[in-house]
Order: C-alpha cells, then sequence, then structure tokens
C-alpha cells in the first residue's frame, strides 16, 4: 500500500525533529563523545519515539556523529587527533573556496551587516565579558561563517559543512570553547577577513580565514 505525500510529509518532519532534538542534546554535552547510548536510552532523552529513533540512526552513522560498535551498541563521535585534524582540513577546503566566491558575489549591505554584528560584540566586551555575550559571540560567529557558505548556493556543500561544524563545535567543548578570553580575539580575527571582503581582496580575505581556521585547530590540538 502506497503512503499518502502527507504522511509522507509528516515522516521527513518527524525524523528531522528527532535530528534536531538529538544534535541539541550532544551540542549541549547531555551526551559525550565517545559514550555509549542505547536506542532505548535516546528514546528517553529525545522524547521521540522507538521508530523514528532507529530510522534516525543511519543517518548519524552516514555522517559520522554515531558508529556502531558490535556487541557494545551505539558510541558518540569518539575524539581523537585524527578527528580534529580531518575536520579542519575539511573547513579550509571549503571555506578557501566560498570566501573567495563572497568577496566578489556578496552585497555591501551583507558585509557591513555583518562586520556590524562583530563591531558590537567587540564594543560589548570592552565593557566586560558576560556569559550572554559569550553566547551572542558564538552565535555571530556560526553565522558568519554559514553565511558565506550559504552564498555558494550549493545544498551539497551546505549541508556537509554543518555536518562538520557540529564535529568542530564537539572538538571546541572540549579543548576550545569560546571562552571569555577568546571572544575579542576570534572577533578580531573575523573583522580582519571582513575588511579583505569590505576591499573586494579575495586573496587577502582567504589568507586571514586560513590564520583564523589555523589558530582554531592548534588550539584544538592544544599547540597554542
Amino acid at each position: 500500500m502506497s503512503v499518502s505525500r502527507p504522511a509522507l510529509r509528516s515522516e521527513i518532519k518527524l525524523r528531522e525533529r528527532a535530528y534536531d532534538e538529538f544534535t541539541h542534546h550532544l551540542l549541549q554535552s547531555r551526551l559525550k563523545p565517545g559514550q555509549f547510548v542505547s536506542q532505548r536510552e535516546l528514546v528517553a532523552l529525545t522524547g521521540f519515539p522507538l521508530g523514528a529513533i532507529r530510522e534516525l540512526i543511519p543517518r548519524l552513522e552516514t555522517e559520522g556523529l554515531i558508529v556502531t560498535v558490535p556487541q557494545r551498541g551505539l558510541q558518540i563521535l569518539p575524539l581523537d587527533i585524527n578527528l580534529v585534524r580531518n575536520a579542519f582540513q575539511f573547513r579550509l577546503i571549503l571555506e578557501r573556496e566560498a570566501i573567495t566566491s563572497f568577496a566578489q558575489t556578496a552585497s555591501d549591505a551583507v558585509i557591513e551587516r555583518i562586520e556590524a554584528a562583530h563591531q558590537a560584540i567587540v564594543a560589548s566586551a570592552r565593557e566586560g565579558v558576560t556569559d550572554d555575550i559569550i553566547a551572542e559571540a558564538q552565535q555571530v560567529d556560526r553565522a558568519f561563517h554559514e553565511t558565506i557558505i550559504d552564498e555558494l548556493d550549493n545544498d551539497i556543500i551546505s549541508k556537509a559543512y554543518r555536518v562538520n561544524w557540529i564535529k568542530v563545535r564537539l572538538i571546541r567543548q572540549n579543548e576550545t570553547s569560546l571562552d571569555e578570553e577568546l571572544v575579542i580575539p576570534v572577533m578580531d580575527e573575523h573583522l580582519a577577513i571582513i575588511a579583505a571582503l569590505k576591499a573586494r581582496n579575495a586573496s587577502a580575505a582567504v589568507k586571514a580565514a586560513v590564520a583564523h581556521i589555523m589558530n582554531a585547530r592548534a588550539r584544538a590540538l592544544r599547540l597554542e
């Protein structure tokens, strides 16, 4: 018996909501890298039915967010040095291309809006860094990179970037979370990229972006 379109859309929406709930708990550290978890524990944590969790698992395995270990169950993405290197290398590959394109295609208004958001964070942080400012800085940080990636207008790249962002965020939560000492330096690194974008100097923007990503990579590898 065929499934009606409304029912199919409902199933897809349920899977997407289950995915969002899983990644939310992952990023909130309610699920720890390397932790083993059962399907029923995921049901209890997310509030979604077992069927939705079972349908979610293949996607999480494909994206590398969980690993099925024989006789042990589901393991949340374990962190190791290879993951750090691979995740940041992938960022470099995607963001070099995206920034080169963004410097040529982004409107002045978009660049100015991004710059203003960063300047506001820096101005507030100079008065004193609070938890609210850190949270806002993290949102500005993510929006900055995703805006540049999305300007490529390539759904495959955008989705792959977001999965990699989750992995980088897990690394940064364990090694280099955006804290009081990092807010202004990270915003300043972004502003250097933005200044080159305003000048439509793609090579300078890429150079500044590479320096920014490599600084984050060094912190993740504890080489700073």
